[in-house]
């Protein structure tokens, strides 16, 4: 099952707990179907539970429609649709429209309390909504081929607080959420808290993960640090020793040499606390650097003749 399909899932056991809303939800349903004029209403789905959660929430605003099975055995379509004619009539009535208008508007005087608009915008995405999964990216949509009734929407979500984006795409009208907190709001605002709830908990795994990662690649950045100079300063001590100058150098040089030969893994850090008494890494640093200067000294004058 797809995350979009969760997320209807969701939506459907998120029951309206007033009439108000549940009139509102059977409106969206109409608003969004496959058409709502004077031959009724029509819903077309491939989900049986969209199609029964339409029959029941027409149902409590008083109107009764009928669920029709579609296509072939391998492919069903449902069809829920309120067709005779004194339901028609009836819903018509309820919902403020004549049946005869040449553009479907929203007749936002029908949401009696404040969480019609949401029973309302969760049908309109049973109907017509998907949501990518955001383990991939965060996207939202809502789409319908009647561009007054998409106006209408977006400026009803926009007096909710939604900023979302309008966009023609292969003959539909197209409203779409990309930011991940618009959308983890609108889920909640359509009953699907745990949809939400669920991209809240990826996005602090993704960010955990992001930091691990850049922690770790700031480690191998030191370590190939760590190891390039201690090559250089090994090099170095190498070349004094097979010129027989190592033991003509300072006690704390020597030393110092020593023990980067017996431990060439370790950072500059590590190193200056095996010093009795433990060095600073700057002071550590200053010999390493003595030691790779008297190398090279010491290869100019052999190569000058000196």
């Amino acid at each position: 099952m797809s995350f979009s399909q969760d997320v209807k899932k969701e939506i459907i056991a998120h029951e309206a707990n007033r009439d108000c809303c549940a009139a509102a939800a059977a409106y969206g349903l109409a608003c969004f179907g496959k058409y709502f004029d004077a031959r009724g209403v029509v819903l077309h789905t491939e989900q049986i539970a969209i199609a029964q959660y339409a029959k029941s929430v027409f149902r409590r605003a008083g109107i009764e429609g009928k669920i029709y099975v579609k296509g072939t055995e391998e492919n069903h379509v449902y069809e829920f649709a309120v067709k005779e004619e004194a339901e028609i009539k009836r819903m018509l009535e309820l919902f403020g429209h004549t049946g005869e208008e040449p553009n479907l508007r929203i007749n936002s005087r029908l949401f009696g309390c404040e969480h019609c608009v949401s029973a309302f915008t969760a049908s309109a995405f049973l109907c017509c909504g998907t949501i990518t999964n955001p383990e991939r990216e965060y996207n939202l949509e809502f789409l319908s081929p009647r561009y007054n009734l998409i106006l209408d929407f977006e400026a009803l979500l926009m007096g909710h607080g939604f900023m979302p984006k309008h966009v023609r795409r292969k003959g539909s009208n197209v409203l779409y959420l990309k930011a991940s907190e618009q959308i983890e709001d609108m889920l909640t605002f359509m009953g699907a808290s745990g949809a939400a709830l669920e991209i809240m908990n990826l996005k602090v795994y993704k960010d955990f993960r992001n930091k691990a990662n850049r922690i770790t690649n700031c480690e191998t950045a030191n370590i190939d640090k760590t190891v390039e100079a201690s090559g250089q300063t090994l090099q170095a001590i190498a070349y004094l020793k097979e010129q027989n100058a190592l033991e003509a150098l300072s006690p704390q040089l020597r030393e110092a040499a020593k023990l980067r030969e017996e431990n060439p893994a370790l950072s500059l850090k590590e190193l200056a606390e095996l010093f009795e008494p433990p060095l600073s890494k700057s002071g550590l640093s200053h010999r390493m650097k003595k030691l790779e200067q008297t190398a090279k000294s010491l290869k100019e004058r052999i190569k000058n003749g000196g």
